[in-house]
């Protein structure tokens, strides 16, 4: 059976718990006010600088995805329209010559009437000429049975002029070789994808020959000494 304790042991133990509660609960000013205790402050609070910095740097507004960015440059660029492509130059045309009358041919009488034909040009979009001659030539005559040659050039070629509303002698070469294109002057101005038409007849004289020959027309750049187009003929019969 354990001893009863003793008075004093039981004083002493009573005295520490006092000073202990007082100390818990803190002294007294000498007004008879208990002094409050220091606020406790957390070192974390004060000395982290992560929680400082946190704290006062404004936050930055969230980045937008770079798809949300591009989505509407793209769009506006699919939806915007094309511009036409570029129309193909066109293709290069040269002249055109073309030499008619109502029968589809001359079919002359010595000492009779002229009979008139058309020469017609139509330039294309290659060149322009500054002196485009129109010659004519004519080979000889080949003759039938009963023909007889006839004396002098035979044929009278004429052109007619417009302004002054006359018909004027016009140049015909009778030979059987061909003539330089450096040989020939003159002409008239043609532009590009201009026309003209002119008119020429042509008369068998009384003294001249029979037979047929075609009348073969040339068209000169006399400027560039070249033909500017294949020369064209005309059927041609004298009786």
């Amino acid at each position: 059976m354990p001893a009863p304790a003793r008075p004093g042991r039981v004083l002493s133990a009573v005295a520490v718990a006092a000073v202990l509660l007082a100390g818990s609960t803190g002294c007294e000013d000498e007004d008879g006010t208990a002094a409050k205790a220091p606020p406790t402050v957390s070192p974390s609070a004060s000395t982290s600088p992560s929680a400082s910095a946190s704290a006062s740097a404004p936050s930055a507004p969230p980045s937008a995805p770079a798809s949300a960015s591009a989505t509407p440059a793209a769009a506006v660029s699919s939806s915007a329209p094309r511009p036409p492509a570029p129309a193909p130059p066109p293709a290069p045309t040269r002249l055109r010559a073309s030499v008619d009358t109502r029968g589809g041919g001359l079919a002359l009488v010595r000492g009779g009437a002229a009979q008139e034909f058309t020469v017609t040009l139509r330039n294309g979009n290659s060149a322009a000429y500054g002196h485009l001659l129109i010659a004519f030539q004519m080979e000889f005559l080949v003759g039938e049975p009963g023909d007889a040659p006839g004396s002098g050039p035979g044929f009278a070629l004429e052109r007619f002029d417009a302004p002054s509303g006359t018909w004027k002698a016009a140049a015909l070469r009778i030979a059987n070789d061909h003539e330089p294109e450096s040989m020939y002057t003159g002409g008239a101005p043609l532009a590009r994808e201009a026309g003209r038409v002119e008119r020429y007849r042509l008369r068998a004289t009384a003294g001249g020959p029979t037979g047929s020959t075609p009348l073969m027309v040339y068209f000169i750049d006399t400027d560039a000494d070249r033909s500017a187009a294949t020369y064209v003929y005309l059927p041609h019969t004298t009786r």
